[in-house]
């Protein structure tokens, strides 16, 4: 992972499916004295061996990812488009595949009055969204023929590091960081709010 992502696990939930695991990350600003947070998020994988017939499959990932934007930014009306264009375009760079997915892309604003009015109008983007993860770019793999071949090899196991490092591309992105690795003209950052920020 890229040093500026820090990996945590943390308690899943536990009525969603009969196995769960989950982490939480947050991105923050190598170059800030305070270590800044730039965006944090959590992801979660779900499996059920029954399989589940919303996910069509065994296997589900879920998250949540947050960041605090320079209000002009989260004004574009294209933004909600652009942040989930994201999260399917981190996935394809891997060269991962999912089915079914579906989520919300959030943006909200705050401004403040009376004895906090001093502060800065502050506006959040968040991305909430769960997709079937698969290896290749069919959801569905082929099934063998025979019985023993599938207690030899087990079927439908998605490379759950991979669709890992995909989500640390996408949480990364939203922070506002270039690209690990770039150095193309014309890469531009998203603008992030500096400073601190209201809780």
């Amino acid at each position: 992972m890229r040093p500026e992502v820090e990996l945590d696990p943390t308690p899943p939930p536990r009525r969603l499916a009969p196995f769960a695991y989950a982490l939480e990350a947050v991105v923050t600003d190598p170059t800030a004295d305070d270590d800044e947070e730039l965006a944090e998020g959590r992801l979660i994988l779900l499996h059920d061996p029954a399989g589940h017939d919303s996910w069509r499959g065994t296997f589900r990932m879920v998250t949540l990812i947050h960041a605090d934007l320079e209000p002009e930014i989260a004004a574009d009306p294209l933004l909600p488009e652009v942040c989930w264009s994201w999260l399917t375009g981190a996935l394809e760079a891997r060269g991962l595949g999912c089915s079914e997915p579906s989520g919300t892309v959030t943006r909200a604003s705050s401004h403040y009055f009376g004895g906090i009015g001093e502060r800065e109008p502050s506006t959040r983007i968040e991305i909430r969204a769960s997709w079937t993860p698969s290896d290749h770019p069919s959801p569905e793999p082929a099934r063998p023929e025979r019985q023993d071949e599938a207690a030899a090899e087990p079927l439908g196991v998605p490379d759950t590091g991979a669709h890992l490092a995909a989500w640390c591309d996408l949480l990364c992105q939203i922070a506002g960081l270039p690209p690990a690795g770039t150095t193309e003209a014309g890469v531009v950052s998203l603008p992030q709010r500096r400073g601190p920020q209201p809780r």
